[in-house]
């Protein structure tokens, strides 16, 4: 039993609010749980933390609305069999308001009915309560380092940083709406070979010979090069043409990135430059700090980080016989650098060729001194643009690499966005120009914004009928019981699980489960649009049912804009 619990599950929650959301629901089933405990109906077996409980739909509607395993699960802590434990709860479910009926099942499971009104309470409450309705504040007090995209400033954004761009900036958005405070930061890769190659490449453009055998081909080369001599017009001829063309250069280049970044809808709070990392001597005095210390061991003329301690296949030089730091001692010292700025939490968003770099940075954090949970990797699968099942290479800037720019401009940033958020990071994923230019059911991104753009034609036509949600006084013209349609409680139900995916969303780092939960609401919106009118039909008058579906329209239209700002995904109210 929870310490210090001790209340009623009456005195738990307001009078209707277990109807908002299935975790109201499941905290008034661990509250009536808490409470059998305390009134000495259960006994928990000490030293023992009784689970709080879950809801969830059960697959046969006849079966309730909610269902819970709770009293399975409690059994053997409490040293009774599940149908005994869920007995005792029935009684204490059947006092909680809105609660119609608690039946029990098989070996114990409990399936929870809400009357009607009851469960309507739901679509005022979203309503009233706006933008905030599926935000909560779990993650309050936690400020996370966000690090997304960082492509090397060497060329245009690829696919997979595009990818990237918006999981990323939809994930910063879901941690935010749970109430975490969110650092978004691009590491600007601007130390090391590949910008000595982009400036090689550079030079060559602009004296007009072919780009260097590991240089950097693309008409963007040119264009840069071109822009530097605009800008340096005697480039060519001073003391170290290389180094006006890198320094301008990697400008230039990354002045594009943030520009096609912001177009993209995605800006960010930190750009945070490699360099500075060893221009202000913060590798050099972390690593004399860790040579003082047992994270690192000395072999073969070189200083190693144990990595193999957090599941690297092998251990790691951090400064190499010469003298000089290897890579990741850049990485170690950018991690305390985040750290020492406020960070609670570091996640590194990386490529699919990145998967070595999960243990290395855990064990970067452990040569610190610090947890290997303040650090977390998300690593991304690749992403192929097909047309007729066909693979599409159709940049014009940069060679046979797919960009950004060429993905905007081919389908548009909200179903760019949307197709990239939809599917787990997990995957590689296929994404079909052809659906993703349709204005159809078939293009998920056009099926949930139609949505949106029918719950507002429903509003506008209720105004010309006369039909409102608050009368003359404007008092609310509402009444919950009134949404005893099977279309209005599959709606209803769908409504209420939006919170609950939001916060597993940011709980499991998967913007996905919004787009997905959004895909199962403009379904059931539509249904219920077809069978449920919100204005009379011909010349009927104006009923109070009426006006209680426009309360149901529009927690739709709210909940819709909620979860498609989350992804960075506009909510057209006309389409």
């Amino acid at each position: 039993m929870r310490a210090g619990v001790r209340e009623s599950a009456r005195a738990h929650l307001p009078r209707y609010t277990v109807t908002v959301t299935p975790e109201e629901l499941s905290s008034a089933v661990s509250a009536c749980l808490q409470d059998a405990v305390a009134a000495g109906e259960l006994t928990a077996v000490d030293g023992v933390d009784l689970p709080e409980a879950k809801v969830e739909r059960p697959k046969n509607r006849d079966h309730g609305d909610w269902a819970t395993t709770v009293a399975m699960q409690v059994a053997k802590k409490v040293g009774r069999n599940p149908r005994e434990v869920a007995e005792i709860l029935v009684r204490r479910l059947a006092e909680v308001p809105g609660v119609k009926t608690v039946d029990i099942a098989g070996p114990g499971f409990l399936n929870i009915t809400f009357d009607a009104a009851a469960a309507g309470e739901l679509a005022q409450s979203i309503v009233e309560q706006g933008a905030a309705f599926g935000t909560a504040q779990g993650l309050a007090g936690t400020t996370i380092n966000l690090e997304f995209v960082s492509a090397n400033p060497t060329g245009p954004i690829h696919l997979g940083g595009t990818r990237w761009a918006a999981v990323g900036d939809s994930l910063a958005r879901i941690l935010g709406a749970q109430g975490a405070d969110v650092v978004r930061e691009y590491y600007f890769n601007d130390h090391g070979t590949q910008i000595d190659r982009f400036a090689r490449s550079l030079l060559a453009s602009a004296r007009g010979e072919a780009a260097p055998e590991d240089g950097y081909g693309g008409q963007y080369i040119s264009e840069i090069a071109d822009d530097v001599l605009a800008q340096h017009p005697d480039a060519l001829e001073s003391d170290d043409p290389q180094e006006v063309f890198r320094a301008t250069g990697v400008e230039l280049m990354f002045s594009q990135i943030k520009s096609s970044l912001h177009e993209f809808g995605v800006d960010f709070d930190v750009y945070f430059h490699e360099n500075s990392l060893f221009e202000d001597g913060q590798v050099e005095t972390l690593l004399d700090q860790l040579r003082s210390s047992d994270a690192l061991y000395f072999e073969d003329g070189a200083w190693w980080l144990r990595s193999t301690d957090h599941g690297d296949d092998k251990d790691r030089v951090v400064i190499k016989s010469d003298g000089n730091a290897a890579y990741i001692a850049g990485d170690i010292a950018y991690f305390k650098n985040k750290r020492d700025r406020g960070a609670d939490l570091c996640i590194y968003m990386l490529g699919a060729d990145h998967h070595g770099y999960v243990a290395r940075l855990k064990a970067a954090a452990a040569a610190l001194g610090d947890s290997p949970d303040a650090v977390e990797v998300l690593i991304g699968q690749m992403v192929n643009l097909v047309r007729d099942g066909e693979a599409v290479r159709m940049s014009k800037r940069a060679g046979t690499v797919v960009t950004m720019e060429d993905l905007v401009e081919a389908v548009g940033v909200d179903a760019a966005r949307y197709s990239l958020t939809r599917y787990s990071v997990d995957s590689n994923i296929d994404i079909d120009l052809a659906l993703l230019t349709k204005r159809s059911n078939e293009n998920p991104v056009f099926y949930v914004q139609y949505a949106h753009a029918r719950t507002c034609a429903v509003a506008r036509n209720a105004e010309a009928a006369g039909v409102s949600r608050t009368d003359a006084d404007g008092e609310p013209q509402f009444d919950a019981a009134l949404l005893d349609h099977p279309r209005e409680a599959d709606l209803l139900a769908a409504l209420g699980q939006y919170p609950s995916v939001v916060a597993q969303a940011a709980q499991f780092r998967e913007p996905h489960r919004v787009a997905r939960h959004l895909e199962a609401l403009a379904g059931a919106y539509h249904r219920w649009y077809d069978a449920c009118r919100v204005t009379p039909q011909g010349e009927g008058s104006v009923e109070p049912v009426h006006h209680t579906r426009l309360w149901l329209n529009d927690a739709v239209r709210q909940v819709l804009a909620n979860g498609l700002d989350l992804l960075g995904v506009s909510a057209p109210e006309r389409m």
